[in-house]
């Protein structure tokens, strides 16, 4: 047992109390005033001295015990969300935490003072289920009153046993908040991770079994397939990427990184992560008879690819994570194809704005990382200024991603085999003729027109 500690911040004092159970690490339980914290610690020495036993499971004496002598889900999945989050991914962390939020929901009582919805899931989002935030000083007096209200309000775990808890629980992680179903990769992903949970207490010995597995469940009506109409042709596509250069402030920078995606097929994160290392750009040659400068095909390699998080969930604190490609082992890349229109695109925006401190092709105004709002707002800007209102009511080209939906589908509509074409793009000729496989917009009135003239009528 040690002596209270003071924590000063900024809005509050805070007051710790801090006690040892057998070999573990130490238990602690913050109060807003002193005399409060006082008094549990006297309580925790009168049991001591009383020789009753205390739980490893809270570090809590039997008497004071929250619940019975079952483990609270709010422990529980707390040491589960600590178990993972190590090796997660920041993005997987983040679906984990998305995916257990309505499950601990549905596992609170409601008691009189209960805070609002919102309140509890922010949070849990933001602080209970974060592992690096959740002992963090200085939280909000509201979020600090609405986590000790959770810990203390939490069902135990083993009610998840009940068979009208464990349906609710299910139903939680595969509906969104209005009830509707979510899409079923999301839904399918946020079940695994409920029954992981779930399957991970039984190891622990927490549970007998795991009821999720018996609850029989219908995804929604599967859809890999890119919606045909996001997907541009190389007209509407050129049209957009100049608009993009005339964008005020970041919009020549991100010229380069936008054409990267569309010409050499590269997703977000790979092509925000170029470096110059990843380029090999060959040396242009003057053309006599067109008295102009000619670029050759390129490649671009590319190893590592930086998925926008958010700061709440990676190491090192920056909104990107470095991790290895997608589909891919750890230190596994590929080749990406750089056509010439792409070789002068990228020597013009080396000489323009040369790299990064290590290296790197495409930083902030400011320097450092590209900001997910620029990267967007550029975009949006981009398309308001290209299209006129219908057509920019339309998905046509809505995010950056479909640049790359619409590189794949050019390659495929110019006779490629879809075996190179899926090497390029990085994924299975399986996935690839399910997902990409699309005609570009215009494309069909061209095959109407041919059926027109097949069948005699011009």
């Amino acid at each position: 047992m040690w002596s209270i500690d003071v924590y000063h911040g900024k809005r509050k004092t805070t007051y710790w109390v801090r006690w040892k159970v057998a070999k573990l690490p130490p238990f602690k339980e913050p109060f807003t005033h002193r005399g409060l914290a006082n008094s549990f610690r006297s309580d925790l020495q009168s049991a001591a001295s009383r020789g009753e036993a205390f739980r490893l499971t809270d570090g809590l004496p039997v008497s004071m015990a929250r619940q019975s002598n079952s483990l609270s889900w709010y422990q529980a999945v707390c040491q589960y969300v600590d178990m993972k989050w190590p090796k997660a991914a920041a993005t997987y962390r983040k679906t984990i935490v998305e995916s257990l939020t309505p499950a601990t929901v549905v596992m609170l009582d409601d008691e009189p003072g209960k805070p609002k919805i919102a309140l509890i899931r922010s949070a849990l989002n933001n602080w209970i289920l974060n592992t690096p935030r959740r002992e963090q000083e200085g939280k909000p007096d509201d979020i600090d009153g609405t986590i000790r209200w959770i810990k203390r309000h939490t069902a135990p775990l083993s009610q998840v046993l009940d068979p009208e808890t464990a349906r609710k629980l299910h139903d939680s992680v595969v509906s969104k908040l209005d009830g509707k179903p979510l899409a079923r990769s999301v839904a399918r992903q946020r079940r695994m991770i409920l029954n992981n949970f779930l399957s991970y207490c039984v190891e622990r010995g927490w549970l007998t079994t795991n009821p999720v597995r018996e609850i029989k469940w219908t995804a929604p009506k599967p859809s890999r397939a890119i919606d045909r109409r996001r997907v541009a042709n190389p007209i509407q596509v050129r049209t957009l990427l100049r608009e993009v250069r005339t964008t005020r402030r970041s919009g020549k920078r991100l010229y380069a990184c936008y054409a990267a995606m569309y010409f050499a097929g590269l997703r977000p994160e790979e092509a925000v992560n170029l470096n110059v290392d990843n380029l090999i750009l060959p040396d242009p040659k003057w053309n006599d008879e067109r008295q102009e400068w000619v670029h050759d095909w390129g490649e671009i390699y590319v190893d590592e690819a930086t998925p926008h998080a958010g700061s709440a969930w990676t190491d090192s604190g920056r909104p990107r994570d470095r991790r290895g490609l997608k589909h891919r082992e750890q230190g596994e890349g590929r080749s990406a194809p750089c056509p010439p229109e792409l070789t002068a695109i990228l020597r013009e925006h080396l000489d323009q704005f040369g790299t990064g401190p290590e290296g790197e092709l495409f930083v902030g105004d400011a320097g450092g990382e590209v900001p997910a709002i620029t990267w967007h707002r550029v975009w949006r800007a981009a398309r308001e200024a290209t299209f006129t209102k219908p057509v920019a009511a339309t998905p046509l080209a809505g995010r950056p991603y479909d640049l790359r939906h619409a590189a794949v589908s050019t390659w495929l509509n110019a006779g490629m085999d879809p075996t190179e074409v899926a090497e390029w793009a990085g994924h299975s000729v399986e996935v690839l003729l399910q997902v990409y496989a699309k005609c570009l917009d215009g494309r069909d009135r061209v095959s109407k027109a041919k059926v027109q003239r097949a069948l005699g009528h011009g």
